[in-house]
C-alpha cells in the first residue's frame, strides 16, 4: 500500500509541477505579446485551466503529507491515546467530506463534459472538471491509508498499556 501511496503521489506531483511549468509559461507568453501588442486569446483559458490543476494535485499531495486540511492546535497538545483518536477522527472527517467533493465533482464532469473553452473549442472543459474528482479520489486513498495506520498505532498502544 505504502508504495502505491509513494507513486500516486509522485504522480501527482509531477502534474502539479508541469501544470505550474505551463501557468507561468502560458503567463510569460501572455506578458511578451502584450508589450508586443499581439493579440493572443488563448492564454488567459490556459493559465486559469493549468493553474487549476497545478492546485487541486497539489492539494492532494498536501493532504498524504499531512500539511494541508490539519488542525494541529489541540494534535500538539495531547498524547498518546487521544492523540491517535483525534487524528482518527480527523481522517474520518476528511474521508466524508472528499466522498461528497469526489460525488459532486462526477456529477459536475457528467454535466460540463462537452462544453468547450471560449479560446480553444477544440477542448472540452471536461479535461478541466476531471481535476476534481481525481483530487478528492485520491485525498480519500491517502486519508484511508493514514487512518488504517492510525488504526494499527491505536491498537499497539492499547496492548502496550
Amino acid at each position: 500500500m505504502k508504495r502505491f501511496i509513494g507513486i500516486l503521489e509522485k504522480i501527482q506531483l509531477t502534474l502539479g509541477v508541469l501544470f505550474l511549468v505551463v501557468f507561468f509559461t502560458v503567463i510569460i507568453i501572455q506578458i511578451i505579446t502584450r508589450y508586443l501588442g499581439i493579440a493572443v486569446i488563448w492564454t488567459e483559458e490556459v493559465a486559469n485551466y493549468s493553474f487549476i490543476w497545478a492546485i487541486f494535485m497539489g492539494a492532494a499531495v498536501m493532504v498524504n503529507r499531512r500539511e494541508h486540511f490539519n488542525f494541529d492546535l489541540f494534535q500538539r497538545k495531547l498524547q498518546n491515546k487521544k492523540k491517535a483518536s483525534l487524528t482518527i477522527f480527523n481522517d474520518s472527517v476528511l474521508i466524508l467530506f472528499n466522498i461528497f467533493i469526489f460525488l459532486y465533482g462526477m456529477q459536475v464532469v457528467t454535466e460540463f463534459w462537452n462544453y468547450t473553452w471560449a479560446s480553444i473549442p477544440e477542448m472540452k472543459m471536461g479535461y478541466v472538471w476531471i481535476s476534481i474528482p481525481i483530487m478528492a479520489g485520491s485525498m480519500i486513498i491517502y486519508s484511508l491509508s493514514h487512518l488504517m495506520e492510525n488504526i494499527k498505532l491505536l491498537k499497539v498502544r492499547e496492548v502496550n498499556e
